[in-house]
C-alpha cells in the first residue's frame, strides 16, 4: 500500500453499523408556572430512538409548540414515523449531511426546511450515536475545547408589573443574576418592565424578546425607549416576513436586532445578514432541524462577527443538553434562555440536570452525555 493510499484511508470516515429501527414517543412536561406559549398545562415532546445494527443505541428529541411554530406534537410524531424514520432504515448514521439530504427530500422546505423540529429529533440521534461510536464528546468531535458552564437567564414573563418582582426573587433565590423579558404588544407595559427588571437587578444582562410582535411603527417608537429603560439586546420586534421593517430597525440602530423564529437554515442567515436585517442570532438547536445546521448557524455568527446568544423552546432532557453543548462548544459570552428548569417538571434522564448559582454544566460524555430512562419514557408515552 502506498504512502498516498494510507492517507486517504486514514482521512476516510470508519464504516458505521447502518441504522436498524427508528422508535419515536411522544409525551408530555407538566409546566409549572404561567409561560405565553403554554395553553395547556403540559409541555409536549418526543423523544427519538435509533438503533444501529451493532447495538449502539441514540437518543434524540423534537420539542413542537403549536403556539409558537405550525408543528404540534401530532404531526411531528407522525412525521417522523411515516416520512423520516423510513428513508434513514440502512443508512449510515454518521453521514449528517447525507441523512439530513434524504430527511429533505421526504419532507421538502416551503420558505426554509421543512419540519424542522421533528427533524431535530433524528438529528440529535445520530450526533448522539457519531459521538457514542467514536467514543468522544461531540465539542471534541468538532476539535472545540468547550467552556465548563453556562450561565442562564431567568424568563420574566408577567401579566401584571406587581408580579414581576415577586418572580424576580424566586430567580434570584436560584442563583439567577440576568433576566430575559416577553415583550410586544403594549409598549407602554413593555417599558414599565423593563425598568422594572433595571430596578431590580442593575447590572444583569437584560434582553427582551418580541417574538415577532410589534408592527413597524410602535418598534421604531419604543425601541430607543426600550435601551433608556436598561435593555441590552431586542430579539425578533417584527415578524420574520417583514424583511423592510427589520431592515429599517437595524438601521434606526437604537439596540441590536437579534432574529430568532425566521433563521430556520443557514442560508436564511445569511440572506438576512446580506440585506442588512439583523445584529446577531439567538440560537436554538430545535428551531435549526438540529446540530448539523446550528453548528453552521453559530460559525457564520462567527465569521461575521455578529451576536451569538443562546436560546431554546423551554428546552428539557435531551434538547437542553443539546442546546448546552453547542453553546459550551462555541463558547457563549452572554446568558443563555433556557428556560426549561424553570416552566417544566420531571425529568426523564437517570441523571437530571441540577442548577448550580444560576448555572449549567455542559455534558462531557460520550454523545450527547446523558442517559435515558427508557422505561420511564415507554411508561409515560401516549402511543
Amino acid at each position: 500500500m502506498t504512502r498516498r493510499t494510507l492517507l486517504l484511508a486514514a482521512l476516510a470516515p470508519a464504516q458505521s453499523p447502518p441504522i436498524t429501527r427508528i422508535e419515536v414517543f411522544p409525551l408530555a412536561y407538566p409546566v409549572t408556572g404561567y409561560f405565553k406559549f403554554f395553553t395547556k398545562p403540559e409541555r409536549p415532546a418526543i423523544f427519538v430512538k435509533v438503533t444501529c445494527e451493532d447495538g449502539t443505541i441514540g437518543w434524540g428529541q423534537s420539542v413542537p409548540i403549536p403556539t409558537w411554530s405550525y408543528e404540534t406534537l401530532e404531526s411531528a410524531t407522525h412525521t417522523l414515523r411515516n416520512y423520516l424514520a423510513p428513508v434513514l432504515i440502512g443508512k449510515s448514521p454518521t453521514d449528517l449531511p447525507a441523512a439530513h439530504a434524504l430527511m429533505n427530500k421526504a419532507i421538502s422546505p416551503s420558505f426554509s426546511t421543512g419540519m424542522p423540529i421533528a427533524k431535530c429529533g433524528i438529528d440529535l440521534a445520530l450526533h448522539d450515536i457519531a459521538g457514542k461510536l467514536a467514543k468522544q464528546s461531540l465539542p471534541a468531535l468538532w476539535n472545540r475545547k468547550p467552556i465548563p458552564r453556562i450561565t442562564l437567564s431567568w424568563t420574566v414573563n408577567v401579566k401584571t408589573i406587581a408580579e414581576a418582582e415577586a418572580l424576580m426573587q424566586d430567580g434570584r433565590k436560584q442563583g439567577y443574576r440576568h433576566f430575559n423579558i416577553k415583550v410586544a404588544p403594549d409598549p407602554k407595559f413593555d417599558l414599565e418592565l423593563a425598568k422594572t427588571v433595571r430596578r431590580f437587578a442593575p447590572d444583569c444582562f437584560l434582553w427582551a424578546d418580541a417574538n415577532g410582535g410589534y408592527d413597524l411603527d410602535t418598534a421604531l417608537a419604543v425601541i430607543p425607549k426600550l435601551r433608556d429603560a436598561g435593555v441590552n439586546v431586542l430579539e425578533q420586534p417584527v415578524p420574520p416576513n417583514h424583511l423592510t421593517g427589520l431592515i429599517a430597525l437595524r438601521k434606526q440602530g437604537a439596540l441590536p436586532i437579534l432574529l430568532d423564529e425566521g433563521l430556520v437554515n443557514v442560508r436564511d442567515l445569511e440572506e438576512f445578514h446580506k440585506l442588512g436585517c439583523l445584529d446577531g442570532a439567538a440560537m436554538k438547536p430545535a428551531r435549526t432541524a438540529g446540530l448539523l445546521d446550528a453548528r453552521r448557524q453559530v460559525e457564520y455568527l462567527e465569521r461575521n462577527k455578529l451576536m451569538f446568544l443562546g436560546s431554546g423552546l423551554t428546552d428539557p432532557d435531551i434538547s437542553l443538553a443539546a442546546s448546552l453543548i453547542l453553546y459550551g462548544a462555541y463558547g457563549l459570552k452572554y446568558p443563555a434562555a433556557l428556560n426549561g428548569l424553570q416552566f417544566l417538571a420531571g425529568s426523564f434522564l437517570k441523571t437530571p440536570f441540577t442548577l448550580q448559582d444560576g448555572a449549567l454544566t455542559v455534558p462531557t460524555g460520550h454523545g450527547l452525555g446523558v442517559e435515558v430512562d427508557e422505561t420511564k419514557v415507554r411508561n409515560a408515552s401516549h402511543a
